[in-house]
C-alpha cells in the first residue's frame, strides 16, 4: 500500500526567532574584520546559513544591518550597567567597571563598531548613538565623582572615556584575548585610569575643523606631497569609500588626470601614507630609545613620541587606525607586520620596566594605552594647548603601569 502524501511530506522549517540578531552578528563581526564596504549582504547571509533574500526580510538594506548591530553593541553595555546592586560608591563603581569588562572581552569581535560612528552613520544616527554612550559615561562618572569630589563634571567625563577606550582596546588584538584574566587585567587597567591626577585636564575645546584644510594658510611646494595630505584629510573626514580621485584633485586644486602622474589609484595614495606612516613613527620610535639612559626612560620617551606624533598628525593616525581592510592585499600583509613590530618594542619596554608581568599582559597593556592615546587625543580634538597632549602621556603610562 502507498503511504499518504502527508505521512511523507518533510516538516516545515520553522524560522529562528533570534534569526534577525544572528543576522546583525554576523554582519557586525564582517565589518569589524574585513570594513563596512568590504562586506556584501549575500556574505552576511552566508555567514548565518541563509540566502541573501531571506536577509531583506529582516533588514531593508546594509546600512540597517549595521545601525542595528552598533545599537546591540551600546545596549549590551547599557544592559550590563543599568541595574547595578551596590549601594557605596566605591562598590558600585567596580561593579560597574567588571561588567564593562565582561561585555568587552565577550563581544570583543563586534565592539570596535563604537569607533566607527563618525564615518558610516547618518548625523541623526549619531546623535543617537552619542546620547546612549552620554548615558553609559554618566553612569560610570557619578560614583566617581562622589568618590573624587574634586573633578569637574568634564574631567570625569574623559576619565571615564579613557577608561572605555582601553575596555575598547580588545578589539585591536590579532591574537585571542578572552577569559577572566583578560577581564581582570582590563578592571585594572580601568581603576587606574580613573585615580589618574586630571588636574591638567583643560576645560574648553575648540571646534572640530571638520572643513578646514590640513594644510593651512601654508601649502607644500610638492604637488605629491599635498595630494597626500588632502587625500588624508578627506578619509579622515568621510571615510575611504566616500571619497573619489576627483575630490582629492580638487582639494589640491588640480584636475583627476593630474593625480594620476604621481598614484596610480586611490589604493595607491592609500598605502603611501601608511608606509609614510609606518616609517615616521618608527624613526620616532628609533631616536626616542636611542636618547634614553634606562628602560624606565625609553618607555617614557617611546609614549611621548607616539603621542607627538599622534597630535601633529591626527589625520594620518587617524586613516592608519581605520583604513587598513582598504589597502591592496600585499601592502595590508606587509604593514601589519611593521604594525606588530611596533607594538612588540613596547611590550619589551614594559617587560624591561616589570619583569614579573607575563608577555601577554604587557600586549595587552600596550594595546589599551595605544587605544587611550588616539581616543582621548580624538576627544579633545588633539589640540596641544594648555598641556592636554601631555596629560594624555600621562595616561598612556599610568596603563602601562597598572
Amino acid at each position: 500500500m502507498r503511504q499518504a502524501a502527508s505521512d511523507t511530506a518533510p516538516a516545515p522549517v520553522r524560522r529562528p526567532k533570534d534569526r534577525k540578531a544572528r543576522i546583525a552578528l554576523a554582519g557586525a563581526e564582517l565589518f569589524c574584520e574585513r570594513g563596512y564596504h568590504g562586506v556584501s549582504v549575500d556574505e552576511i547571509a552566508a555567514a548565518v546559513g541563509i540566502s541573501g533574500p531571506a536577509v531583506y526580510r529582516h533588514f531593508p538594506n546594509k546600512y540597517a544591518i549595521l545601525v542595528h548591530a552598533t545599537r546591540e553593541v551600546v545596549g549590551a553595555l547599557l544592559a550590563a550597567t543599568g541595574q547595578p546592586t551596590a549601594s557605596r560608591a566605591d562598590g558600585l563603581l567596580d561593579e560597574l567597571l567588571r561588567a564593562l569588562a565582561e561585555v568587552a572581552v565577550s563581544r570583543r569581535r563586534v565592539a570596535g563598531l563604537y569607533q566607527w560612528e563618525g564615518r558610516y552613520l547618518t548625523s541623526e544616527h549619531r546623535q543617537e548613538f552619542a546620547a546612549s554612550m552620554a548615558t553609559l559615561v554618566g553612569r560610570v562618572a557619578a560614583p566617581l565623582r562622589e568618590l573624587r569630589p574634586e573633578l569637574t563634571a568634564e574631567q570625569a567625563d574623559l576619565l571615564v572615556n579613557a577608561a572605555l577606550s582601553a575596555f575598547g582596546s580588545v578589539t585591536t588584538y590579532r591574537a585571542a584575548a578572552t577569559g577572566a584574566d583578560t577581564e581582570h587585567l582590563l578592571t585594572r587597567v580601568a581603576r587606574t585610569l580613573l585615580r589618574t591626577d586630571a588636574a591638567a585636564v583643560p576645560l574648553r575645546r575648540r571646534p572640530a575643523p571638520e572643513d578646514t584644510p590640513a594644510t593651512g594658510p601654508v601649502r607644500p611646494v610638492s604637488r605629491r606631497e599635498l595630494l597626500l595630505i588632502e587625500a588624508m584629510r578627506l578619509f579622515h573626514r568621510h571615510g575611504y569609500h566616500a571619497v573619489a580621485v576627483e575630490d582629492i584633485g580638487r582639494a589640491a586644486g588640480m584636475q583627476a588626470s593630474s593625480v594620476y602622474r604621481y598614484f596610480p589609484g586611490k589604493a595607491d595614495l592609500l598605502a603611501a601614507a601608511y608606509y609614510r606612516a609606518t616609517d615616521r613613527l618608527t624613526g620616532a620610535t628609533t631616536a626616542a630609545i636611542a636618547e634614553a639612559r634606562d628602560p624606565a626612560d625609553a618607555l617614557h620617551r617611546v609614549v611621548r613620541a607616539y603621542v607627538d606624533f599622534a597630535f601633529g598628525q591626527s589625520d594620518l593616525v587617524a586613516v592608519y587606525l581605520a583604513e587598513n581592510n582598504n589597502l591592496p592585499d600585499r601592502d595590508r600583509h606587509q604593514l601589519r607586520g611593521a604594525q606588530r613590530l611596533h607594538v612588540e618594542e613596547w611590550v619589551g619596554l614594559v617587560r624591561a620596566v616589570r619583569p614579573d608581568l607575563p608577555a601577554a599582559d604587557a600586549r595587552v597593556l600596550v594595546h589599551a594605552a595605544l587605544n587611550v592615546v588616539t581616543d582621548v587625543g580624538r576627544l579633545g580634538r588633539f589640540d596641544r594647548t594648555e598641556g592636554y597632549d601631555t596629560w594624555t602621556a600621562r595616561l598612556a603610562l599610568a596603563v602601562l603601569h597598572a
